[in-house]
């Protein structure tokens, strides 16, 4: 298996990435392909699609032991279930399926050709393998079932961001961040009125709390040695 990109995206850290792609439409970021794949002619055709699929490495979890059951953040994180009726990084092969929205293929960007794209769910600097195109007719499956994915689902939270601190955002990730933490990134086993979360996002550090379905932005600090959060 080789490497033929790598993401691009404001997720410097695991905490608060979307457990699942497409869930952030507002998230972009771009596929930066690796110097020899740094081929034109490698993309001809694939700007007539909206979606493509993206095949990658969980690089924060190989290992070398794998346990056939793991305990799904959706259950609370106290149920096994089988490793292979879950997404979990933590598998035989820490290899990720995302579908993302192609927001644009750019041919002429510095250092050879980028895709853009958005919903993304992949750790900054995660490793890609493969590219393909998703094919609607065959791909969408209206009526399949989710299994216990589906006996959980996680509500949208209110998010209430103090003006003070969201302009301490650039405008164009503001509302990809506001998104994410409306997904509620804390894990199923976490609660609690005062506990105080942090997440990095875009060189931030954004600190907050979550009472009942309300999360409250308690403080956002600049990351020392952070790339600069001007979005991807």
């Amino acid at each position: 298996m080789k490497v033929i990109a790598r993401i691009r995206s404001d997720f410097t850290a695991k905490f608060g990435i979307p457990r699942q792609s497409g869930l952030v439409d507002a998230l972009e970021a771009e596929v930066i392909f690796e110097p020899e794949y740094r081929i034109p002619e490698a993309l001809r055709g694939l700007e007539g699609y909206s979606h493509i699929w993206l095949l990658w490495q969980f690089s924060q979890a190989v290992r070398e032991d794998w346990s056939p059951t793991v305990r799904p953040p959706r259950l609370g994180g106290n149920t096994r279930m089988g490793v292979f009726a879950t997404r979990s990084p933590f598998r035989p092969n820490p290899i990720g399926l995302s579908c993302v929205r192609l927001a644009a293929v750019d041919l002429d960007a510095p250092g050879g050709p980028v895709l853009r794209v958005r919903g993304a769910d992949l750790m900054d600097g995660s490793p890609i393998f493969d590219i393909k195109p998703y094919l609607p007719y065959t791909d969408a499956h209206p009526d399949a079932l989710g299994g216990f994915a589906l006996q959980r689902r996680e509500g949208s939270l209110r998010v209430e961001f103090p003006p003070a601190l969201l302009t301490r955002i650039p405008d164009k990730l503001r509302q990809g961040l506001v998104d994410v933490l409306a997904q509620d990134p804390r894990p199923a086993y976490q609660s609690g009125a005062e506990r105080r979360y942090g997440m990095e996002f875009a060189g931030f550090d954004v600190r907050f709390t979550v009472a009942q379905d309300v999360l409250t932005v308690r403080e956002v600090r600049s990351l020392p040695g952070g790339r600069p959060a001007e979005g991807t």
